[in-house]
C-alpha cells in the first residue's frame, strides 16, 4: 500500500466522506441553532403578534356569525359569508370602484412621476430645491391631505371655484364632492397628486444608475431625445417601473384614509372603495364575521396579483 492510500485510511473524513458528527459536535450545532433563534426574538414577536396573529384570526372570524354587541355565543358557519358575499351586489360594486381607482391613479402617477423625474435628472439650477419641493406631499399625512383638499373643493370658498370663475370656465359653483359624475374623478386627482411624490423619487433613483456613457454614446451617434429614452433610459429603468408599479397599485387599491375623509365613500356610494365597504360592515353596521370575509376576498385579490406580477418578473429576468 501507498503511503497517500495509508494517510487516507489513517484520516477518514479528511476527503471524500465527512467525519461522522459526535455527540458533542451535533450538542454545539443545536446549541448554536437556538442561539440563532433567540437572537431572532426580538424581530420575530412584533411580527407574530402585530400582524401574523391579527391575520389568522381574522381568517377564523370570515367562517363565523360574529357581530357587535353579541350576548349569544359566535358560531361557526363555514362558507355561509362567502356564500351572501358573492351575491352582494354592492360589495362588487365597491370592487369594480377600486378598480377604477387603482389602475387611474396607478397609471396617471407613473406619467407624471415619470415626466418629472426625468425633469429632476438634468443639471438644471436649484435642482436641489425643486426636489425638495416634489416630496412635500409625501410628508404630509392623509388626513391633513384630505382636509386641505376639501377647502379646495369647497363649493363656495374654495379656491378651485374661485379660480375657474375668475377665468370664466364656470358660471356658478360645483360641487366637486357630492356630485355623482364629478366624486370619483376629484379624488381620483388628489389620490395622484399625493401619491406622486414616492413614484417621482423611485424613479429619479433609477435614472441615477443609467450609465452616463451610454446616453453620451448615442447622442454622438445622433440618436434623438425619444430615441435615447428607448433604447437607454427605458430599459435600464424597467425593473424599478415594474416594481413600484406594482407596490403603487396594492396601496392604491387598498387605500382607505384619503378618500375617508375627503368623501367618506359619498356621493351615494360612488366612491365607496373596498376597504371602506369593509369599514362599514365591520363598525357601522357590526357585522364582523361578513366583513372578515369581506378583508380575506381582498387579500386574497391582492396575493393572486402578487403571484402573477413575481412570476412574470422572474421569467423575464430568466429570458434575459
Amino acid at each position: 500500500m501507498s503511503l497517500t492510500a495509508a494517510r487516507a485510511d489513517a484520516a477518514p473524513g479528511s476527503r471524500g466522506t465527512p467525519p461522522p458528527r459526535t455527540p458533542g459536535r451535533r450538542r454545539r450545532a443545536l446549541g448554536l441553532d437556538r442561539g440563532a433563534w433567540f437572537l431572532l426574538l426580538p424581530v420575530l414577536l412584533p411580527i407574530l403578534v402585530l400582524s401574523v396573529g391579527p391575520l389568522l384570526y381574522g381568517i377564523s372570524l370570515a367562517f363565523t356569525d360574529a357581530q357587535a354587541g353579541r350576548t349569544s355565543p359566535t358560531q361557526f358557519v363555514g362558507s355561509l359569508n362567502f356564500q351572501d358575499l358573492w351575491h352582494d351586489d354592492l360589495f362588487w360594486e365597491s370592487f369594480r370602484i377600486g378598480v377604477v381607482w387603482a389602475v387611474c391613479v396607478t397609471t396617471l402617477q407613473f406619467l407624471l412621476a415619470l415626466g418629472l423625474a426625468l425633469l429632476l435628472d438634468q443639471d438644471l439650477r436649484f435642482r436641489w430645491l425643486a426636489r425638495t419641493l416634489a416630496i412635500v406631499p409625501w410628508a404630509m399625512p392623509e388626513v391633513v391631505v384630505g382636509i386641505m383638499w376639501r377647502l379646495v373643493y369647497h363649493q363656495d370658498a374654495g379656491i378651485l371655484n374661485g379660480a375657474l370663475t375668475d377665468l370664466g370656465l364656470i358660471t356658478e359653483n360645483v360641487d366637486w364632492l357630492t356630485d355623482l359624475s364629478l366624486a370619483l374623478p376629484a379624488v381620483i386627482v388628489v389620490g395622484v397628486w399625493a401619491g406622486m411624490p414616492q413614484t417621482t423619487v423611485v424613479l429619479l433613483a433609477g435614472l441615477q444608475n443609467v450609465p452616463h456613457e451610454l446616453r453620451e454614446a448615442a447622442q454622438l451617434d445622433g440618436a434623438g431625445v425619444w430615441r435615447r429614452f428607448t433604447t437607454v433610459t427605458w430599459p435600464a429603468l424597467r425593473p424599478v417601473v415594474l416594481a413600484i408599479t406594482a407596490l403603487n397599485f396594492i396601496w392604491n387599491f387598498n387605500s382607505f384614509g384619503l378618500v375617508y375623509v375627503l368623501t367618506g365613500g359619498g356621493p351615494a356610494g360612488e366612491t365607496r372603495l373596498p376597504s371602506l365597504f369593509v369599514y362599514e360592515e365591520a363598525f357601522t353596521y357590526g357585522q364582523y364575521g361578513y366583513a372578515a370575509a369581506m378583508g380575506l376576498v381582498l387579500v386574497g385579490v391582492v396575493a393572486v396579483f402578487l403571484t402573477v406580477f413575481l412570476r412574470n418578473r422572474l421569467k423575464g429576468e430568466n429570458d434575459e
